[in-house]
């Protein structure tokens, strides 16, 4: 069963729908919101869409870097300190999976 691709901010400019090729879709920001402006509104936002992720699950780092790390945490604190990242590639035009265990160092995948 593939997992939730959790984009942590939207942005109607970038194309992502290539990463529907490990989950659904799901933003977890807009692209309109600011950390500085209500830091507890985006906190508590992000903990309630991400307080089921798991191992089937993905994070894309797009858009504020506040907003990033602080996706990056919650998810690593709802997976026993397991995130799967997309990292876009430029040249290859593609997302390549990044495991990174903040308890134990960065994974790779078997191929």
């Amino acid at each position: 069963m593939a997992g939730t691709v959790f984009i942590t901010q939207e942005n109607p400019k970038v194309d992502t729908l290539s990463a529907r090729d490990w989950g659904h879709l799901d933003p977890l920001t807009s692209p309109f919101d600011q950390v500085h402006l209500n830091p507890g509104r985006i906190v508590s936002q992000l903990r309630r869409k991400l307080r089921h992720y798991g191992d089937e699950d993905w994070l894309l780092a797009l858009g504020d870097p506040a907003i990033i790390g602080i996706a990056f945490a919650i998810a690593s604190e709802s997976n026993s300190g397991r995130v799967n990242l997309l990292k876009w590639d430029k040249r290859e035009k593609t997302y390549y999976p990044v495991q990174i265990t903040i308890r134990g160092g960065i994974g790779e995948f078997e191929t």
